[in-house]
């Protein structure tokens, strides 16, 4: 019943901006997870069986790019904004309330004019930036007592995430591990330490993946795995390829299995890539496209809808 209202609310959608025919979602669910100060090159030094089986199990390249300057918030802003900062405009890197939430749409606002449920669950506060009003059911910045240095660790908040997902199943879902990059800054990128941070990172991601199989979710799920950025020496920042190359791995329905992508890749593309997947069309301010070679699916469905400037007045949403 939900899959056919949500076809008929889609095609009702693309029926009043006159996209033409409904295209079918390819996953009911789609979770975004972002492992920050993900550095490739480090990931392949890491204990990370779970990460592994998904990557060997999905379409994949250890050499997708991040925006620059390449630094966390500005970074996640065009990873779910689908554009960059020349025109999402968060240049800063901190939670600053006065300056409040970013001003183009988000993966979350247009999933919301689809009627689909949005959640994020982070461990920096300065992602209350992305939460624009009426778009995200569900924002977790872990529990108060847990909180360190303003952030979360990645296994609380894989907790918080793997309860609500079992118990609301969220169409699009927004995951974010922050302590390689707390590390990274601490002891330096690729330090024993953040080596370790990072195999807890792949427990968390196995409390993620395993709360979406105990959900009944796997076989209507994508899974989007990333980074925002990489870091060299204990920073990062700069356009040098250690800060600028980002892991980016599709895995789950429709997706090709043990696929190297070969084309270029941006942080852009993951919220394009996210909306296509879902079957809901791409706005036309995007830079990012979608990433649809990572895909398995009849050639007329491989082309991404484009969302236009019109109203969608008249579908009580």
């Amino acid at each position: 019943m939900q899959t056919f209202f949500r076809s008929l609310v889609l095609c009702a959608l693309l029926r009043l901006t006159a996209l033409g025919a409904c295209p079918s979602p390819h996953a009911e669910h789609v979770f975004i997870i972002s492992i920050d100060g993900g550095k490739p090159a480090v990931i392949a030094q890491s204990p990370m069986p779970v990460l592994q089986r998904l990557v060997h199990g999905g379409a994949y390249t250890w050499s997708a790019s991040t925006i620059y300057p390449s630094i966390t918030l500005p970074a996640h802003t065009s990873m779910l904004t689908g554009v960059g900062p020349d025109k999402h405009h968060i240049l800063w890197n901190s939670w600053r309330p006065s300056k409040g939430v970013v001003s183009v749409t988000t993966v979350f606002a247009e999933a919301k004019k689809a009627a689909l449920t949005t959640a994020m669950f982070v461990g920096k506060e300065k992602f209350r930036h992305l939460a624009q009003p009426g778009t995200v059911d569900k924002f977790e910045f872990g529990p108060e007592g847990a909180r360190k240095s303003q952030t979360v660790g990645a296994r609380i908040v894989a907790e918080g995430a793997a309860h609500y997902i079992l118990e609301h199943k969220p169409n699009l879902c927004f995951i974010h591990f922050a302590d390689p990059d707390t590390i990274g800054h601490k002891y330096g990128w690729g330090s024993a330490q953040q080596i370790k941070a990072l195999g807890d990172v792949d427990g968390a991601l196995g409390d993620v993946i395993g709360a979406i199989s105990a959900a009944g979710l796997s076989e209507e799920s994508v899974v989007i795995i990333t980074a925002d950025h990489g870091g060299h020496g204990r920073t990062h920042g700069t356009k040098r390829p250690e800060d600028m190359l980002i892991p980016w791995i599709a895995w789950g329905k429709d997706v090709q299995h043990d696929l190297t992508l070969t084309q270029p890749i941006t942080t852009c593309d993951t919220a394009a890539t996210a909306l296509w997947a879902l079957g809901l069309p791409v706005p036309d301010t995007f830079e990012g496209k979608p990433v649809t070679s990572a895909f398995t699916a009849p050639a007329e469905q491989l082309a991404a809808p484009v969302a236009t400037d019109k109203p969608r007045a008249g579908v009580g949403l």
